[in-house]
């Protein structure tokens, strides 16, 4: 796992793009801090920087970027679950290798199928990769969007980093994306494609751009894509199909040369790979967990009953309120691009690298694909009040945040019906923040693209879609590598392997949401390995005693002490208790910006 960034440009001289992607590998240091290094083809003013996390043979053949064939280099971060296979096929074809890494998997199998190969791998990466005879660079992503890749097309080239911080230090990239809080203040995060820099976008996951340096054009393709097809392939013993997936998920996840361990929150979808990670053959698993003073929040007596099972190693950390409020300000910091969630992740990461853990698995997706949220059993009305759009002219200035985000069921398609199920501010409260015209955020938000056609696919599959592709995608995916890696931890996501995936979404919808417990088809199909009280229970998620802290946190009433009335508002409410703590994080990050 690593940090990579890189520049092609005939606007600069090379000794100026060596400086900026330099300082680029330096702001990321934190994602890998075992090694680094650039590549330099001068004859393309071409520079590609990597930092360097080893996990899989951690010599130093694993050296970044690499080449292969004298043609071919590549700077890579990520992991390939299905690479050992994939490279003894390879040597099958004659191929040679001079490592044990992923790394050089990816550069043999793109000599051996050119961009076929992409669509081979199993894992989560971004990489960019030269091909010095053609002169021409790739950037890749992988299906499920797990890791992220940034780009710009500007002055006659491509820049591209791991993290938008790289990409702030360079120079011609600085102009921020003036509409960014617009989108934060709407959806708690920042969707995809937008970042909060103007001439810089997401990679679309599943896709690659290819840039010819000879003729400057550069397309952007895809190579894979999960599509819900309720093929009826699993009809028969889905259960046990599962089972044999998750089994061979885990086992692949835990692959590593380095220590790894697994989240456990004391919940269903942790106790799930826990489980199954214990029953691998491999060495005893390690566990972390998170706990608090707050009863209503600690979950230590399910992380208990499971760690007892299982009879792992466990490491168990009582989080207190006076470490959150030391912590606070360096998460903020820490934060690639604001987002008014990800601090959970940020604590359980730095507690695995004081641990010395460099991976850690992590239940993402298990609800996405399983029916785990509200949305599944609110689509179908969601959909019927979106047809009715004369009932959603109401007060604006509701006590009820529900009624307030009516408005939204206004918007067409699958992005209206988010923001009505989870958005934050309305467009009537995001103007009074913002001070601008409630037609101006809507025309902002209105022009966010959100891609894919659902309006055929059962209800709670459009649930599943939206879930995948608006929240996991830009919220929980993002956080879990952000937080992860400013603390040189890899989050590896069993439930998002290929094969999970695509047994998921083949699966007929009956089977899959029967029941009328959220993911009852997960539960049927482990409940034999854990304790009753893990599965029989009310869903906590993984939160913390956020209201309670943030309201007495110094950092934040100093922040929100500006003498502006609106501000003063705000904070009033959310210390009444009628604010959410996650609404009130997105005004905290707009105030530490000095936009609000």
């Amino acid at each position: 796992m690593c940090r990579i960034s890189g520049i092609i440009s005939s606007s600069f001289p090379i000794h100026q793009i060596q400086d900026f992607v330099t300082d680029m590998c330096n702001c990321m240091r934190h994602g890998g801090p075992d090694d680094g290094g650039t590549f330099c083809d001068e004859s393309a003013n071409m520079v590609l920087g990597n930092r360097r996390l080893s996990l899989v043979d951690l010599s130093q053949a694993g050296h970044q970027p690499m080449n292969y064939l004298d043609r071919y280099t590549i700077t890579y971060n990520g992991e390939i679950y299905n690479y050992n296979v994939l490279r003894n096929e390879l040597i099958a074809s004659g191929h040679i290798f001079n490592s044990h890494t992923d790394t050089e998997v990816v550069l043999a199998a793109f000599a051996q199928w050119n961009v076929q190969a992409f669509e081979k791998f199993n894992g989560m990466f971004a990489f960019a990769l030269w091909d010095k005879k053609e002169k021409e660079l790739y950037l890749v992503r992988d299906a499920a969007g797990m890791k992220p890749l940034y780009y710009s097309l500007a002055n006659n080239g491509v820049a591209f980093a791991s993290e938008i911080r790289a990409l702030k230090k360079i120079p011609f990239l600085q102009k921020e994306n003036k509409n960014w809080p617009v989108y934060l203040l709407a959806y708690g995060h920042i969707p995809e494609p937008v970042t909060t820099l103007e001439s810089v976008l997401p990679l679309r996951k599943g896709c690659f751009l290819k840039f010819n340096l000879q003729s400057g054009i550069s397309i952007l393709q895809s190579y894979k894509h999960y599509s819900f097809t309720e093929s009826n392939s699993y009809a028969s013993e889905p259960a046990e199909t599962l089972k044999n997936l998750m089994k061979e998920s885990v086992e692949r996840h835990l692959e590593a040369d380095a220590s790894i361990g697994v989240f456990l929150s004391g919940g269903l979808d942790s106790a799930i790979i826990a489980s199954v990670a214990s029953q691998s053959g491999k060495s005893k698993i390690q566990t972390l967990s998170l706990y608090f003073d707050e009863a209503a929040f600690s979950e230590k007596k399910y992380q208990d009953l499971l760690i007892h099972k299982i009879k792992s190693d466990s490491f168990q950390h009582l989080l207190l309120q006076s470490e959150f409020q030391d912590s606070f300000s360096n998460i903020i910091d820490d934060m690639d691009m604001p987002c008014s969630d990800g601090i959970n992740t940020w604590f359980i990461s730095k507690y695995a690298k004081e641990k010395g853990m460099k991976a850690v698995l992590s239940g993402i997706g298990a609800d996405e694909l399983f029916g785990g949220y509200p949305s599944f059993s609110r689509m179908e009305f969601a959909r019927l009040l979106q047809k009715f759009p004369a009932i959603l002219d109401l007060k604006k200035k509701s006590n009820k945040k529900q009624l307030n985000r009516l408005a939204y069921l206004k918007m067409n398609g699958i992005k209206g019906i988010y923001l009505f199920l989870r958005g934050h501010f309305t467009p009537y409260e995001t103007a009074r923040q913002l001070d601008a015209s409630e037609s101006e955020i809507w025309n902002i938000l209105n022009d966010l693209p959100v891609m894919g056609d659902v309006k055929d696919l059962s209800f709670k599959n459009q649930a599943s879609w939206m879930e995948m592709n608006l929240y996991m995608q830009n919220q929980l995916l993002r956080d879990a590598d952000v937080m992860g890696m400013i603390h040189s931890v890899e989050i590896r996501v069993p439930f998002l392997d290929n094969e999970m995936i695509r047994f998921a979404t083949g699966l007929n919808s009956e089977e899959k949401y029967k029941g009328n417990k959220r993911k009852q088809f997960l539960i049927e199909s482990f409940e034999s390995i854990l304790p009753r009280e893990i599965w029989d229970r009310p869903k906590m998620g993984f939160s913390f005693p956020f209201s309670k802290w943030l309201a007495k946190n110094n950092y934040v009433s100093d922040l929100m002490d500006d003498g502006k009335k609106i501000t003063q508002l705000n904070y009033n409410k959310f210390c009444a208790g009628e604010l959410h703590w996650s609404h009130m994080m997105s005004l905290i990050l707009l105030k530490n910006k000095g936009i609000v």
